[in-house]
């Protein structure tokens, strides 16, 4: 059985390589190989949704293979929360470029599925700080991460813990806007991903990259996610609503974040702003240029 198992992960894994695809990072691919999925999960029959929109079914038995596929498992239907889909977190991951050795914070970290996955990618010298805010989702991820001890778990408010400088900050819920901690805690290069959703719970993945004291920052794609605790606003939400419509999924003109409110001259730059921030507008015919 063993064999079997080690044979469905690797399938999976390198299904995922060629479905995002993966051509930067072969270590994550050597991740999501590696991680038991099921150790996350629960006892089956599993309910699984195939893809993100579709009716969930659930699984006629037992076999682990259901677990290897590109799927949606559910921890809690109740509150439609979910193992989230692997090519999605794989994409986010090629993104951010993780490294072995970085310090990585994940907020949100559920059962801790995820943060076993960041954990082989860092390897023994890197360190993820997982924080989860549901106590007893704390608890199951403490459990499942027992043997990856440079996983920290903490039961708390992810936009709140200061565990000092940051190379990678990724962000499982959608808020209106990033935590002032996260951005003050990337270190130079550090890069963080955070999904920008209004009330319907959709959006856009802002990725930001620190340079000195400028924060680049771009869209990498559009995102529909559970929202995120302490980190929303009503207002904001409506407004972020208004700016993503009529725009292509997930190709939103932006450049840059900054941190505080935009100067009397700044104001003709302001794609969108909420507490704390704002994001800065792609100068018009940017892309024209950028293509010659």
């Amino acid at each position: 059985m063993d064999d079997t198992m080690a044979a469905a992960r690797r399938w999976y894994a390198e299904d995922l390589r060629f479905k995002v695809p993966v051509l930067r990072n072969p270590q994550l691919i050597e991740a999501f190989a590696s991680v038991p999925r099921e150790k996350f999960v629960g006892p089956g029959p599993w309910r699984i949704i195939s893809e993100p929109y579709s009716d969930a079914f659930l699984t006629p038995d037992t076999d682990l293979r259901w677990l290897y596929h590109d799927v949606l498992v559910t921890i809690d239907a109740s509150r439609n929360l979910n193992n989230g889909m692997p090519s999605f977190w794989a994409r986010n991951f090629e993104h951010l470029d993780i490294a072995r050795g970085e310090r990585v914070l994940q907020v949100g970290a559920g059962t801790g599925y995820y943060s076993a996955v960041l954990a082989e990618i860092v390897g023994s010298t890197g360190r993820v700080t997982a924080v989860e805010t549901d106590p007893m989702l704390a608890s199951q991820a403490r459990a499942n991460l027992v043997n990856w001890p440079q996983v920290d778990v903490i039961s708390g408010d992810g936009r709140t813990v200061d565990v000092g400088e940051l190379d990678v900050i990724i962000v499982f819920a959608g808020s209106t806007h990033p935590s002032r901690l996260w951005l003050d805690r990337l270190a130079e290069g550090g890069r963080l991903l955070v999904p920008l959703s209004d009330e319907s719970w959709k959006g856009f993945l802002l990725r930001v990259v620190r340079r000195r004291r400028r924060f680049e920052a771009a869209s990498i794609g559009a995102v529909s996610i559970y929202p995120c605790i302490g980190g929303r606003d009503e207002e904001a939400g409506k407004r972020l609503h208004a700016a993503l419509e009529g725009l292509p999924s997930g190709k939103v003109p932006i450049r840059a974040l900054h941190v505080g409110d935009p100067s009397s001259n700044d104001t003709e730059k302001v794609w969108f702003q909420a507490a704390g921030f704002w994001l800065e507008r792609e100068p018009a015919g940017a892309d024209v240029a950028a293509s010659k």
